[in-house]
């Protein structure tokens, strides 16, 4: 049987009765030229300095900034391998300079497979907001309250090295910006090229990258998808594979506002709020809104479930606004709060390479989702998948007989499989 962490058990449960219920440390940067990022000389930093924001971060995406040699306790498998804690140099949606913390990993087996060991750059699905709750902490043993050490554990007994992204706003003091498409999608894909950065890993430039998520890493991993060709052409990016995508964050938010799942968009609401400060936002709180922003700031996923189940964002606001109201509401620079949630919407503007399309994607998807899906509305999951067909883009589809998280699971071997037939260059398989 193959392994399943305590949690994803736990979770698990939980889930399907919700379903029923419901139903002062400095990091010195690291200087870097214009054209590429500067490895590392060496990963002596603390644990303390990989979560510590730099002064300023360095204006090359993918430089590494920081890192550490690390063991991954949470990687089922006892798979032997050389892993580092990194903090690396990434972009937020204005194109700024941000510090971003993630995972690297390479497994000690002799790459056999043809060319450089191709990456996998791995986007967890949501894990809340707290600091503790951040992928690396939780894979290193610090906390545990993830479900996706098998899927990390299934790329690196193929063979693959695996960088896996934080998100950015894990560093101390910061706010995870969830559910920002452009944030999640420069993070994801700055991992990747700060990689072959990390000194010991061994990884080349001129790997092959395949991009993978699920849930929020699904949306993180198909806007990086979109924005690979633009922002990091260099990377050779073969495919992505994405599941349980909520690909129109208003139908998703329809859907959760007061059901058992509204936690997701109580972080939605504040990772938004946090990465367009233009936005009105706190003035906006009552008292109970208030606290609720400090509570799920404090939370990971179990926690964020429980305490926000069967919530409506009426309830936090002096004006008992629904969402069709606070769409309405415009910011300082004349942007509605429809219009921020309508631009992390995915299927938009994309086309395939060579079409004059905003967002040109020049390799195949590989989509899915489960039959018994409760968390994300089948339909905004369904019509994301459409939209990538219409567009002229290759899509393997596939559904699962599991809800949200065990599906996380079930696709696990699918997806490897995948990347496997990217990296060997063989014709993709398009069930559109």
């Amino acid at each position: 049987m193959k392994h399943r962490t305590p949690l994803r058990k736990r979770l698990t449960v939980g889930l399907a009765a919700a379903a029923l219920l419901g139903a002062g440390l400095s990091v010195p940067a690291l200087t870097a030229g214009a054209d590429e990022p500067r490895a590392a000389a060496s990963c002596g930093a603390t644990d303390a300095q990989i979560y510590t924001p730099p002064g300023s971060a360095p204006a090359s995406p993918g430089t590494v900034i920081a890192c550490r040699e690390t063991k991954l306790p949470e990687v089922p498998g006892n798979i032997p391998m050389k892993a580092w804690k990194v903090q690396y140099s990434s972009s937020d949606n204005q194109g700024k300079p941000v510090a971003v913390s993630g995972t690297v990993a390479v497994p000690e087996k002799t790459w056999t497979g043809g060319g450089p060991r191709p990456v996998i750059a791995f986007n967890p699905g949501t894990l809340g907001l707290g600091p503790q709750c951040a992928f690396s902490k939780q894979l290193a043993g610090a906390y545990q309250d993830m479900y996706e050490g098998d899927n990390i554990a299934a790329a690196l007994k193929a063979g693959y090295a695996v960088a896996a992204t934080d998100g950015a706003g894990y560093l101390n003091g910061q706010t995870h910006p969830y559910v920002s498409g452009l944030d999640a999608g420069h993070a994801l894909l700055d991992i990747a090229r700060a990689a072959p950065g990390v000194p010991g890993s061994g990884l080349g430039k001129d790997a092959q990258v395949g991009l993978w998520g699920y849930s929020e890493g699904g949306q993180a991993s198909l806007w990086a998808a979109q924005l690979a060709g633009k922002y990091a052409p260099e990377l050779k990016v073969a495919g992505v594979a994405s599941g349980g995508v909520p690909g129109d964050l208003k139908v998703v938010a329809k859907g959760l506002n007061g059901g058992p799942f509204a936690g997701f968009a109580a972080d939605a609401v504040i990772g938004l709020a946090a990465s367009h400060p233009a936005m009105p936002f706190d003035e906006l709180m009552n008292d109970q809104g208030k606290e609720a922003i400090k509570k799920a700031k404090s939370l990971c996923l179990a926690g964020t479930i429980a305490q926000f189940a069967f919530n409506k964002i009426d309830n936090f606001t002096k004006d008992k606004l629904t969402l069709d109201q606070l769409y309405a509401l415009k910011g300082t620079d004349g942007k509605t709060w429809g219009q921020v949630v309508d631009e992390q919407k995915l299927g938009v503007g994309i086309g395939p390479a060579g079409s004059g399309a905003t967002h040109r994607i020049a390799f195949p998807t590989f989509q899915y989702r489960g039959l018994l899906e409760e968390v994300i509305p089948i339909e905004t999951e369904d019509a994301t998948r459409q939209a990538y067909c219409k567009a002229g883009i290759p899509v393997k589809w596939k559904t699962y007989a599991g809800e949200h998280l065990t599906t996380d699971n079930m696709a696990s071997g699918d997806a490897v499989a995948f990347f496997g037939s990217r990296f060997q260059g063989k014709q993709p398989e398009n069930n559109c």
